[in-house]
């Protein structure tokens, strides 16, 4: 699977891109808001993993124009956000397919909560295709 990681933290972005390539994922990553939508323009993931909090377009907005365009409509989107879970209700409503809150425990078990949910997005978008 081909995963578009967006995240300004360098650290956060280094380990979820490790833990993703341990589990044998293909990663690209992106650092800003503009940056994540040309990259997922460019490579066509198959999910992307989306901070919400990003510099010069915010993730809400990186998550809505994804959503508009044609293209990269159909493409899966975990938002993370700092943010607590009230959020998560308008990250959804927004076309994210699943929110993640980021904190320490994203990181424990070489990011087995994160895996964990891209496993089960996987199931769900496998049990649609079918």
């Amino acid at each position: 699977m081909r995963i578009l990681v967006v995240e300004d933290s360098r650290f956060l972005r280094m380990a979820i891109e490790r833990a993703l390539a341990k589990a044998g994922e293909t990663v690209s990553t992106a650092g800003d808001g503009e940056q994540g939508l040309r990259v997922a323009q460019e490579t066509m993931p198959d999910l992307i993993l989306l901070d919400m909090m990003l510099p010069k377009i915010s993730g809400l907005d990186v998550l809505r124009k994804l959503k508009q365009d044609p293209v990269t409509k159909n493409i899966p989107v975990i938002a993370l956000s700092g943010l607590s879970e009230r959020n998560k209700e308008k990250v959804l409503g927004e076309g994210a397919a699943a929110f993640i809150e980021k904190s320490d425990s994203l990181l424990e078990n070489h990011s087995a909560a994160l895996l964990a949910v891209i496993a089960q997005l996987n199931k769900r978008t496998a049990a649609t295709r079918a």
